[in-house]
């Protein structure tokens, strides 16, 4: 088992509070097996960690990016960070590209904004629960 671990910043209110959607994307059937939002850090690093299911937890390889707090949460014989040129991490960086492209709240540039975090996490889940096989 391979998972792909990966993160994408949006706001919540306004342009001045970021947040951001952690994902974990299983490599072989590209469902997403655990999303969580919050911070660019290491509880929210351990957040993800928590809500994967067992068998990825003691089997799966992790593949990341460099970001610090996945060395610091995951098992490092089983954490393989690299850069985008290795193609290790390319299908959960084709998810956050399709969300970009479909999710309106989530385009760079854009004006749309959800008020409540509740609405956005409901917001990922639902797209994520209607794209991704099952």
């Amino acid at each position: 088992m391979t998972l792909e671990a990966d993160e994408l910043w949006s706001f919540v209110g306004a342009k001045r509070d970021r947040w951001w959607v952690w994902v974990a994307l299983d490599a072989a059937t590209r469902q997403v097996v655990a999303m969580v939002c919050g911070g660019r850090d290491e509880y929210t690093a351990r957040c993800l960690w928590d809500a994967l299911p067992d068998e990825y937890r003691h089997g799966a390889i992790f593949h990341t990016d460099f970001l610090p707090a996945y060395r610091a949460v995951l098992p490092k014989e089983r954490h393989a960070a690299a850069g985008k040129d290795a193609w290790l991490t390319n299908h959960v960086e084709q998810f956050w590209l399709t969300v970009r492209q479909r999710v309106g709240r989530c385009v760079r540039k854009t004006l749309s904004f959800l008020k409540c975090c509740l609405n956005h996490v409901g917001a990922f889940r639902d797209f994520i629960r209607t794209t991704t096989p099952h």
